[in-house]
């Protein structure tokens, strides 16, 4: 069988567009893959370790743009972080209370997870000053959501529409616990109240209505917190005052990132791939339950547990897919993955149904309109929900241009449908993919068989 022909060529305006070109016969996706290290779990190494006493150690820390955001604000506030384009990173920590503040505004880029975590912490320091702020998506992406229950904390933020848009202002306070009821299962959320309530005194308790993933319990616990789950009720709990100590943090490979060659390999005839080291976290294993549903062809290898997150190797087997119903407790569990869920269900037999994923409308894009209209250019027939979309499967697509609205996920997801499209299909804007994904382009011509 012919190689596909896999190709990146650059606009006037400095806009990579991905051009991806098969032969007729097809080419079936083959080998063994590995995918950059899990994103949320970088972000939360880097914060932490700048907040700890002593140095820690990252070794698989995600090289994309996102972390790299993280990096230099904690850079700007007095953390000493070496070279992120190592094999180890060092953060030199500089003691829980003791972020400086900077002589510039604070810039999360395209990171929500940046800027929505950062804000337990700055929001904890008394009598510092912080501005932060983001690129023009992150700016139009709402932060009431972590601004208010830190305002039920004590704290002091003002912004653009009542402090419910970026860039925001801080002044740090002496903040109090709250037993939080969470309205969204948010790990974003849960995050910042548990940063924030680190500094407290007293016992700060989220409670959400679902769980969302836990890499900052996780994490914390490792690094010294005191803090406790209760699973029943969907309730975390941390008592302020703990010294967080240096660790050494191993970042699997991310899930998120794995999805995109599962749903590759599960819908081009003949692929198989094993995808190595890969974190399997309960809390984000959901798109491995989603297509069990669908009737992928999945096995988990060599399981074992690095530095507290459970790992293995994926291999996935292309097979026939069929619909199935995506919806309530499992949404928080596989919501950045219902993209590239929506391309396997418009090859998949029947009419998947997707909902409660009404977040997806305030990502990086309105992510149901973006993944609805660009999957219906190439042929599908997808129709927007409210909550989510309604993929009638089997479709046949055709290659033509299509455009990642600057989101990382989108622009990956365009890319895989077009494996299993007739003709060419250019994804416009798939530099986006640098967010989380730097090496997506390589390892997809290396899954195609291209050196």
């Amino acid at each position: 069988m012919s190689a596909s022909i896999v190709t990146v060529e650059t606009t006037q305006q400095l806009t990579d567009n991905l051009i991806i070109q098969l032969p007729s016969a097809g080419v079936a996706l083959q080998g063994r893959i590995q995918v950059p290290g899990d994103k949320s779990i970088s972000h939360r190494a880097l914060m932490l370790g700048a907040i700890a006493q002593g140095e820690t150690q990252i070794q698989g820390l995600l090289l994309g743009e996102d972390p790299r955001s993280t990096a230099e604000c904690f850079r700007a506030m007095g953390a000493e972080i070496s070279d992120l384009n190592t094999q180890m990173v060092r953060v030199k920590g500089i003691g829980l209370g003791q972020l400086q503040e900077p002589v510039d505004v604070l810039n999360a880029g395209n990171s929500g997870t940046t800027l929505r975590l950062m804000l337990g912490l700055l929001a904890s320091h008394p009598g510092r000053l912080f501005t932060v702020t983001g690129d023009s998506s992150l700016r139009s992406r709402p932060m009431s959501r972590v601004v208010k229950p830190l305002q039920q904390m004590g704290a002091h933020i003002w912004g653009r529409k009542d402090a419910t848009l970026a860039p925001l202002a801080v002044q740090g306070q002496s903040l109090q616990p709250i037993h939080y009821q969470s309205p969204i299962a948010s790990a974003q959320v849960k995050s910042c109240i548990l940063l924030a309530g680190l500094m407290s005194e007293g016992q700060t308790t989220v409670t959400e209505p679902s769980l969302s993933r836990d890499h900052s319990e996780r994490m914390l616990k490792a690094f010294g917190a005191q803090i406790s789950t209760d699973p029943d009720s969907n309730s975390v709990t941390i008592t302020g005052g703990a010294t967080l100590q240096g660790q050494t943090v191993i970042v699997p490979g991310d899930i998120s990132s794995a999805a995109f060659w599962l749903v590759a390999a599960a819908i081009v005839p003949g692929s198989e791939l094993l995808i190595e080291n890969v974190g399997v976290n309960p809390t984000r294993t959901g798109v491995l339950d989603a297509l069990e549903m669908m009737g992928a062809d999945i096995t988990l290898e060599d399981q074992h547990v690095v530095a507290g997150e459970p790992v293995a190797d994926l291999r996935v087997r292309y097979g026939k897919l069929h619909s199935c119903t995506i919806a309530g407790d499992i949404i928080p569990r596989l919501i950045d993955e219902i993209p590239v869920l929506a391309v396997a269900a418009a090859f998949a037999s029947g009419t998947t149904v997707i909902k409660d994923a009404e977040e997806l409308r305030v990502k990086e894009s309105d992510r149901i309109t973006a993944i609805a209209t660009e999957l219906n250019k190439m042929g599908a027939k997808v129709t927007e929900l409210p909550d989510g979309l309604e993929i009638t499967g089997n479709s046949s697509l055709t290659g033509t241009e299509v455009d990642s609205y600057s989101d990382h996920r989108i622009a990956m997801s365009l890319a895989i449908a077009s494996l299993n499209a007739k003709g060419k299909t250019t994804v416009r804007g798939a530099e986006a993919a640098s967010i989380s994904y730097p090496t997506f382009v390589s390892t997809l011509k290396h899954a195609c068989g291209e050196v």
